[in-house]
């Protein structure tokens, strides 16, 4: 399955942003993608960046928004791609939006969508509402979770992806620093999965989208550039470069976890020592 890391310019304007959506879309269905992935507030805009203060949500065109939002299902379901999009999500007038992750369908329906669980000091504190619970999502038999920005530094939500069953987590920010890339790849390393790292065309400097392989290593990265682009990979879970963390590894470390492999040497252990008679 081929899928898209995206790196698209966000601005405070709302149809532009769509409108760069739908161009990756389009050019990335035409590549033979079955899932592409955008930023941190693709759609909306983030926080101090293009919404300059936490009151500007008030005066934010939901409706326009909405709309762009349903332009981008319909075009999935026309092109027969998913698209997993980040931008607010209003909860009502009187609350701050969730920072969320819309995942479209192939068939042009929003499948679910993801609520940021781990917010920064500054978003908790005036931006955003903090989601409550990972998502996990399938398409052609792989399994994803996603994550966003500072989650990175959370060991435990990748953790609980890879005891979810995940094949692969969709990481959107606004910027991935060096310290995210390194985490990214501990992350996709120690729990044998993939992740897709997604981030704004004007933030590529400080790093770019990419993928990283279950191996921990990066499988693809855009160009560092102003330019709106994606990158791609297949995930392949008889790949013979992953073997080593798909098929023996995280086989592995499952059992490890759960103690079944140090209960069944004790079994042994013990069936051997009444033999010997001591």
């Amino acid at each position: 399955m081929k899928i898209a890391a995206a790196q698209t310019a966000v601005s405070k304007d709302i149809s532009t942003n769509a409108a760069l959506i739908r161009q990756v879309i389009s050019d990335a269905a035409a590549e033979g993608v079955k899932l592409v992935s955008f930023c941190e507030g693709a759609l909306s805009g983030y926080s101090k960046a293009q919404i300059a203060t936490p009151d500007d949500w008030r005066f934010f065109d939901w409706f326009g928004y909405e709309k762009e939002l349903r332009s981008i299902a319909e075009l999935c379901g026309m092109l027969g791609i998913f698209a997993v999009v980040g931008g607010a999500h209003r909860l009502s007038a009187m609350e701050r939006p969730h920072n969320s992750l819309y995942v479209f369908s192939d068939s042009g329906d929003l499948l679910t969508r993801y609520d940021k669980r781990f917010l920064s000091n500054s978003e908790i504190n005036g931006w955003y509402t903090p989601g409550a619970e990972p998502i996990v999502f399938e398409v052609d038999g792989f399994r994803f979770g996603c994550a966003i920005c500072i989650e990175s530094q959370f060991p435990e939500v990748f953790m609980e992806y890879e005891r979810l069953g995940a094949d692969a987590v969709l990481f959107s920010s606004y910027g991935i620093p060096e310290h995210f890339q390194i985490a990214l790849r501990a992350h996709a390393g120690l729990n044998c999965l993939w992740i897709s790292a997604s981030t704004p065309a004007q933030k590529a400097h400080k790093g770019p989208a990419g993928i990283v392989g279950p191996d921990g290593k990066w499988a693809a990265l855009c160009d560092v550039s102003n330019d709106t682009s994606f990158v791609t990979s297949i995930l392949d879970r008889l790949d013979p470069g992953y073997d080593v963390p798909l098929q023996k590894a995280r086989p592995w470390q499952a059992k490890a976890r759960s103690g079944e492999i140090y209960r069944e040497k004790m079994t042994t252990d013990s069936r051997s020592r009444d033999r010997k008679g001591y």
